[in-house]
């Protein structure tokens, strides 16, 4: 057989036994509580708290044992309801992470920095807004009920990086806004 053709048979058959390609990229829209900060946060626990604030959010990402993930979630009444205003803290956080690649049962671990950005308003008078460099750090377990779908509990601290001065609680000093988020979301991996 000539050189040519047996290039082009030796080509042809590994381009048919290639394995397809897989990213490994996940979408995880999900929801939870913050707790564990007595400052800012009513509840010191997850466990013991009569005044969870809820969060939602979503997770976008990809990658096998390391990879990459863009973490987006919200809280409004971060700070408790008030008659008359409105206050939230929306985070937004570039982490990455280690995990177990396969399997049904996949737990992982992550760290992250981004942008954490608490919002208080009372009325019009008063209006408040810190844009903070700050950092998470934590870990959880996706649960895989087929190729593509699963459930993913989630544990995570944050923090800010510099101290804040929100200007909203009595007798408070500059401090750093740290908090614990528990959160259960929806895996699906493509």
């Amino acid at each position: 057989m000539p050189r040519p053709r047996l290039a082009a048979l030796a080509v042809f058959f590994a381009l048919a036994s290639a394995s397809p390609a897989r990213a490994d990229g996940f979408l995880t829209p999900f929801w939870g509580f913050n707790f564990g900060d007595q400052q800012f946060v009513d509840c010191p626990a997850l466990t013991n708290c009569d005044n969870h604030r809820s969060n939602w959010g979503v997770s976008i990402g990809g990658g096998r044992v390391v990879g990459f993930e863009q973490d987006f979630g919200y809280s409004k009444h971060f700070f408790g309801e008030n008659e008359g205003g409105d206050n939230a803290v929306l985070t937004v956080m570039s982490s990455m992470y280690v995990g177990v690649p396969s399997g049904p049962v996949r737990p992982y671990v992550l760290y992250g920095v981004g942008l954490i950005r608490p919002h208080f308003k009372v009325t019009n008078s008063l209006d408040i807004t810190s844009n903070s460099f700050g950092w998470d750090f934590g870990g959880g377990i996706n649960f895989l009920l087929g190729q593509s779908v699963g459930i993913r509990g989630d544990l995570r601290k944050f923090q800010t990086f510099e101290d804040l001065s929100l200007g909203i609680f009595q007798n408070q000093e500059n401090q750093k806004l740290k908090f614990w988020r528990a959160s259960l979301g929806l895996a699906l991996k493509f």
